[in-house]
């Protein structure tokens, strides 16, 4: 069974879109990979720092999606990373409107004994310095390390940022983000130049517009699914990446070839994680939805062409 181990935050979130707002609820990238991923037959891990505020009842509920739990420290007398935004009524923009670091402003993480060999790491969007302080507790390379950053790294800490970009496998990140770091504008160019950086695989999200994914000359393209309803975007990016480290994680197989089906699966449980507020959806899902709507992506991509 293959092991993974995912870096990212467990959180506190309130949201608003156009279809209503939340008070604080559970969020953070370290819990939207870690519930994605946990619907394949993998052993996962969650290394993350909470506070003391932060309710037993959420770390039960992930332990009860079978994710191990044991490295996500507890602060006594300190306050969880807490996020808030607001969505734009296209609910592909938002405005941050509190950002509070507390207990994460002095993470320093802490790579579970049982999980420093883990086949496959995901390294959610943290501060580069931790990404790298995880690599260095590994007892050896992983058999697929998984990045994922933003542009305020690109900003504010971007020697670092390279650092950790030179030792990854797969990076994943935004159109945006993808052209920032690049210094390109043609997604296909910033490709290539963010695969002489390091990464062999590029994987560049475009929300509603799918995910392309690049291998040198090979090129995937992974159209998202129409849906009829988006409620709440939040995690989503973040389901993707689960579901797509957590497919790799349990097929043991990382090829381009795989790498497809894998954009694909992350894809699809990101299609049912906008459909309700924060995790709701995520944690209410059944295999046969999965399995229906996984058919749909597959007639959406299948075509018969007769050529000359």
């Amino acid at each position: 069974m293959g092991k993974l181990l995912i870096v990212g935050t467990v959180a506190f979130d309130a949201i608003e879109t156009p279809f209503g707002k939340t008070d604080k609820i559970l969020g953070g990238a370290g819990t939207f990979i870690g519930l994605a991923a946990s619907r394949y037959n993998i052993q996962s891990a969650i290394v993350s720092v909470v506070g003391e505020d932060f309710p037993s009842s959420y770390i039960d509920l992930l332990k009860d999606e079978n994710i191990d739990t044991s490295a996500i420290e507890v602060i006594k007398g300190g306050k969880t990373f807490f996020w808030s935004g607001r969505y734009h009524n296209d609910l592909n923009s938002r405005d941050t409107l509190v950002t509070e670091l507390n207990v994460l402003a002095d993470f320093d993480p802490k790579v579970p004994e049982h999980f420093k060999d883990a086949d496959v790491v995901m390294l959610g969007n943290l501060h580069p310095d931790i990404q790298l302080s995880v690599l260095r507790q590994m007892d050896y390379r992983p058999k697929l390390v998984v990045l994922d950053t933003m542009n305020y790294w690109m900003d504010h800490s971007m020697d670092s940022l390279m650092e950790v970009i030179k030792k990854v496998d797969v990076i994943a990140i935004n159109d945006a983000e993808a052209r920032q770091l690049s210094d390109e504008y043609s997604l296909v160019k910033a490709a290539a130049v963010i695969h002489d950086m390091g990464p062999k695989y590029v994987v560049i999200k475009k929300g509603e517009h799918g995910a392309l994914l690049f291998n040198q000359h090979n090129i995937f393209f992974a159209p998202a699914l129409p849906l009829e309803e988006v409620f709440d975007p939040t995690g989503a990016g973040d389901t993707f990446a689960g579901g797509f480290v957590g497919y790799l994680a349990e097929t043991q197989n990382v090829s381009f070839n795989n790498m497809r089906n894998a954009v694909i699966h992350g894809s699809n449980l990101a299609s049912f994680c906008v459909e309700r507020f924060g995790t709701e959806r995520m944690l209410n899902l059944t295999e046969k939805e999965v399995t229906n709507r996984l058919r749909q992506f597959r007639e959406l991509t299948q075509f018969d062409i007769e050529l000359q």
